[in-house]
């Protein structure tokens, strides 16, 4: 009797690496990833020393634990607070409660009367995230809108016109007269 001592014959691995990476791409391709998004903000340059801020420059929004608003100590509508806000940021008749404003002469728009505005906001720990984005949708679009009328006034183009056609140095001057200054305070626990 022979004695037998076979082996069994290898197995050809050379096509899985082939089926492995086939795969890998499936999946890449495949797969979608999604975008975070948030709110655009841009925080003030770290050398920006404000100091003690006049309490006329400073409009004082609290949200409490059942979304309601205060604004300057008055209950508001968040339907009301884009024309509070743009009123403040504007004070196109320098009321003497709304914020001051300084001279300052900047390249496209020449010498012009700026506000020393801050818009300061402060929430419960439990406010609801949908009024939170409500109220940043309607201090955006306060901006927006004084933005706009400045840009009217001067190019007789809109803001956001001068962002589609790309002109950056109007854009550039327009945020310069009118900067965003949304000040959040920690929440209220």
């Amino acid at each position: 009797m022979k004695s037998t001592n076979r082996q069994s014959p290898a197995i050809n691995a050379g096509s899985m690496a082939d089926i492995a990476f086939l795969l890998l791409v499936f999946f890449l391709v495949t797969t979608t990833v999604t975008k975070d998004e948030g709110l655009n903000r841009i925080l003030p340059p770290k050398s920006e020393d404000l100091g003690p801020i006049p309490q006329r420059n400073v409009l004082e929004i609290l949200v409490n634990k059942h979304n309601q608003l205060l604004v300057e100590g008055h209950f508001t509508e968040i339907e009301n607070l884009r024309a509070t806000a743009l009123e403040f940021i504007l004070n196109q008749e320098n009321e003497p409660h709304l914020p001051q404003k300084k001279i300052v002469t900047i390249d496209e728009l020449g010498t012009i009367a700026i506000s020393k505005q801050v818009i300061s906001i402060q929430n419960d720990a439990l406010t609801d995230y949908g009024t939170y984005v409500a109220i940043q949708d309607a201090l955006s679009g306060a901006y927006l809108d004084a933005r706009n009328e400045l840009s009217q006034e001067h190019f007789n183009k809109s803001y956001s016109e001068l962002i589609r056609e790309k002109d950056l140095d109007k854009v550039k001057a327009i945020r310069e007269a009118i900067p965003q200054r949304i000040s959040e305070a920690e929440p209220n626990f």
